[in-house]
């Protein structure tokens, strides 16, 4: 079971990373070039927070099924997960940031719809969901997904 949904998690983190770059990289361009938000600027920005939602699902199921996340087996103290790097990544940093990241871009959606124009739109979607990449592209273990 821990295969199959680590590589459905794999695999999806890849669509994740293309869809919020996209979306990032297109509220961006829009901000500074300062165009009209088109339905095609919301579509992106939606598809965006759906795909990381479901990754967010995923990500739950592997935390408490994968062999690297030892919070719940007992056979590891606290001060141990943190001084072992590894450890460390997959119980702590890699999902509280990636959960920073999601709400960063679930906050950005909501606010997002909440302007009545064009430019305040893209400014909203442009900082939250770049802040987002950011962070999402800082935890991501690159040593296992190449």
């Amino acid at each position: 079971m821990y295969q199959t949904i680590q590589i459905v998690h794999s695999y999806w983190a890849y669509l994740v990373v293309i869809i919020v770059t996209l979306s990032t990289i297109n509220a961006l361009i829009g901000f500074f070039t300062k165009r009209e938000y088109t339905p095609k600027d919301f579509r992106i920005s939606l598809f965006a927070l759906i795909v990381t939602h479901i990754q967010l699902l995923i990500g739950i199921i592997i935390f408490f099924v994968s062999p690297f996340v030892v919070w719940f087996s007992g056979t590891h103290k606290m001060g141990e997960i943190m001084k072992d790097a590894t450890l460390r990544l997959y119980n702590v940093e890699h999902p509280t940031v990636m959960i920073l990241t999601i709400v960063f871009i679930t906050m950005g959606y909501s606010k997002h719809k909440k302007k009545l124009t064009s430019t305040p739109k893209l400014k909203t979607l442009a900082i939250f969901y770049t802040i987002a990449l950011i962070l999402m592209l800082s935890r991501i273990p690159w040593a296992n997904w190449f």
